[in-house]
């Protein structure tokens, strides 16, 4: 199996795993806890997870020049990034949070190109565009039938913000996946972000009733922090060693066909010809944008 290969089945597991936390975590918050708490309990686990292991990878000692970046990264990727989206998903549904991610793409490809100068393709144009329209496919012809949802207009521009973060994100990360091992990585980078965001989320964290969660609660909390949040960000910066940055966003388009293929398998949704033709077009849009161009000449 070719690295590339590798790579896109990181990038599709991370999706898959994205897609599910959309419900997961929505059923969460804020019965057991809320949103800003949820975030401090996953840079903590997930800065614990990969300290434990970085002894599995290489001994590196990062550059002094790239401090920057990996502060910037922090602030995108485990700040900016998680704190948005859980607020968003807390005021809105998990069916709109997990569409309106897909617009990630759009905004790395634009971004790619004028900061990084990557080629835009007429075929990773028309991939962006297909998986778009796939997407808000799922969402304009399925019936929500989530409660639990405030305000839903402040919750989509908050997820709309997450959106941004993470892709200014992936492309700030992308010169060090080149220089370092993910391992390196995310343990500084998740050590970071637990600083950062603890003046936000402190109050949050210590209202949680931890003696008196129930088992589903602590089950579910556990997949976001080793699931959506160790796995995902362990998997991402492995893709981002072979895949570009707008490639790897192209993946965003699957969190809403994973969401709502697992509402339709637990008994929450009904599949219908207008998901399955939307799930076709999320897949063409994938396949489009991942394809690797043939070598002219």
């Amino acid at each position: 199996m070719n690295n590339r290969l590798l790579a896109i089945l990181a990038a599709i597991g991370a999706g898959t795993i994205y897609g599910i936390n959309h419900t997961v975590a929505k059923g969460l918050m804020p019965v057991y806890i809320q949103p800003f708490g949820f975030i401090l309990l996953r840079v903590a686990g997930a800065a614990i997870l990969f300290w434990l292991i970085s002894f599995l990878g290489p001994k590196e000692k990062v550059a002094t020049s790239d401090w920057p970046r990996l502060f910037g990264c922090a602030v995108l990727g485990m700040c900016i990034n998680m704190l948005f989206f859980f607020k968003g998903l807390s005021l809105s549904t998990p069916i709109n949070s997990s569409v309106i991610t897909t617009i990630t793409p759009i905004i790395v490809l634009v971004l790619a190109a004028l900061l990084i100068k990557e080629r835009i393709t007429l075929l990773k144009t028309l991939g962006i565009l297909t998986g778009l329209a796939g997407a808000l496919g799922l969402i304009l012809f399925s019936s929500n039938q989530v409660q639990n949802a405030p305000n839903i207009p402040l919750g989509n521009l908050l997820v709309l913000v997450n959106a941004t973060s993470y892709g200014l994100y992936l492309i700030l990360v992308k010169p060090l996946t080149a220089k370092y091992h993910p391992f390196t990585l995310m343990k500084w980078l998740f050590l970071m972000a637990v600083f950062i965001n603890l003046p936000f989320t402190l109050q949050e964290f210590t209202e949680v009733d931890w003696s008196n969660l129930p088992k589903e609660a602590i089950l579910g909390m556990s997949f976001v922090v080793f699931g959506t949040t160790f796995l995902t960000y362990l998997l991402n910066v492995y893709a981002l060693k072979q895949l570009s940055a707008s490639t790897i966003s192209a993946f965003v388009y699957l969190q809403p066909l994973i969401a709502i293929v697992y509402a339709v398998s637990t008994g929450a949704d009904s599949l219908n010809m207008l998901k399955i033709v939307a799930a076709l077009l999320v897949f063409a849009g994938v396949y489009m944008v991942t394809r690797k161009p043939k070598p002219v000449g």
